[in-house]
């Protein structure tokens, strides 16, 4: 059981350790564009990283948009304030999709670069945060999932991605996309260190009034239930493999259960009307005047002074921006936006009952990373199809981990492990297992001691 933090407390540190790091994640960083901005004060804790559209006090904080540009939050969210008042040294913020519209963490003006193949993606939105854990070996990153933008890149780079219970930790001080749907989560080179910084992080808090402070269990289970729908379009390379990982664990003592869970096929469009709903509510503040990207020309007309105000958005944030609006319009919102909220429910009611008798698994993203190029030129619709794994834990407030189960041509994978609702140490429990099991690798080890 690997505990980088336990291995970083207890060993003697040159007093240039922090100036050495930085010099070198500097380096590096031009070439994967990892980091928005990296801190060069001298500190001496167990490093962490966070995601842009999480805010950091006097630190420029984006969400990787040119409309947030110079943006310096006065306070801390909550999660940060908690890890730095028990020691932890803040390293950077890192790049993101805009916003965190994205899967492959390309919609922001420097796409990070996968440390495992630099002409590959490194996934999104959390894109930086998994790219820098995989790079170096003390680190954790403080990120944000929607709909897989912890599990998705955690899968690209190699590393743990942790998405807990929904309203388990605080979004105080996050820069929303979808309020019902964001969590604050952890990345990490391992299980055991996530469970470290979740203790810290997690609880209620009176700045946000969705944060509960419920018991969390670690009930464990002896069956692995794999969705059937959930693996129809996984590629062959991968699926093989996984099937491999399974006979393993069934060697170990679990049963494996294969099911069908009704309407899990709509889980995808269900994801976007109500992301893209909330998203598009929560733009709206960026009209220039107060917040987002200033227009000083007064004399412009109505149209024409939002028109500019907001032409520095992103094609992606734009496509959200219209998207959102419309389905949330009064003509038409019983029929998409209500009827998402409905099927929602339903696909929570079908989860439970599942999870009553098991884990659910699955293999994280159904292809391997594409190469930039590729992945700029999918069309929205199959961009969107690729996150079919990783939204309906999103969709439904599940807690659920990515962690490396193996490697094809150089390229780690990645298996997605939920649980029910409040029972997020059971699948630390799991991965921790696990990694005693397996040895994860890593191209990069910046900052060894």
């Amino acid at each position: 059981m690997k505990r980088y933090i336990e291995e970083f407390s207890c060993t003697n540190k040159h007093d240039d350790y922090y100036k050495k790091l930085v010099n070198e994640l500097e380096g590096i960083n031009g070439r994967l564009h990892i980091f928005n901005n990296i801190n060069r004060e001298i500190n001496y804790g167990f490093p962490f990283s966070v995601k842009d559209n999480i805010c950091v006090k006097g630190v420029e904080s984006t969400a990787s948009s040119k409309t947030l540009e110079g943006y310096l939050p006065p306070f801390d969210a909550t999660a940060v304030e908690r890890l730095k008042s028990k020691g932890f040294g803040f390293l950077g913020k890192a790049n993101m999709d805009e916003f965190g519209f994205g899967t492959f963490g390309i919609n922001c003006a420097n796409p990070v670069r996968n440390p495992f193949d630099e002409t590959r993606v490194a996934g999104g939105s959390s894109s930086g945060s998994a790219a820098a854990v995989s790079i170096l070996k003390y680190h954790t990153a403080i990120a944000e999932s929607t709909g897989g933008s912890i599990s998705c890149p955690s899968s690209f780079c190699g590393v743990v991605g942790f998405t807990p219970t929904y309203g388990l930790v605080s979004r105080y001080g996050l820069i929303d996309y979808a309020n019902s749907l964001d969590k604050i989560g952890i990345i990490s080179r391992s299980a055991s260190d996530i469970r470290y910084v979740f203790d810290i992080i997690k609880g209620r808090d009176k700045y946000d009034t969705t944060c509960v402070d419920n018991k969390v269990s670690d009930e464990r289970k002896s069956k692995l239930i794999i969705i059937n729908q959930l693996m129809k379009n996984v590629d062959e390379e991968i699926l093989s493999r996984f099937d491999r990982f399974i006979s393993k664990l069934q060697n170990s003592g679990y049963k494996v259960e294969h099911v069908d869970i009704p309407f899990i096929d709509k889980a995808i469009p269900a994801y976007y009307i109500i992301s893209m709903a909330e998203a598009s509510t929560n733009l709206a503040k960026y009209t220039g005047f107060k917040y987002g990207h200033k227009v000083n020309d007064f004399s412009l007309g109505y149209n024409e002074f939002f028109t500019e105000a907001r032409d520095v958005f992103g094609i992606e944030a734009k496509r959200r921006l219209v998207l959102g609006t419309y389905v949330r319009s009064a003509s038409v919102k019983s029929k998409y936006y209500e009827k998402a909220l409905r099927l929602r429910h339903m696909l929570i009611d079908s989860f439970k009952d599942a999870l009553n008798d098991g884990f659910i698994i699955s293999p994280t993203m159904p292809i391997l990373p594409p190469k930039l190029d590729e992945a700029k030129d999918l069309d929205p619709v199959k961009t969107y199809s690729i996150d079919s794994i990783t939204v309906p834990p999103n969709l439904c407030g599940l807690p659920h981990i990515s962690f490396p189960y193996d490697y094809v041509n150089g390229l780690p994978l990645g298996a997605q492990l939920i649980t029910n609702h409040f029972n997020d140490y059971a699948i630390l429990d799991f991965a921790e297992r696990w990694e005693d099991e397996f040895e994860y690798k890593f191209k990069y080890n910046l900052g060894s001691l």
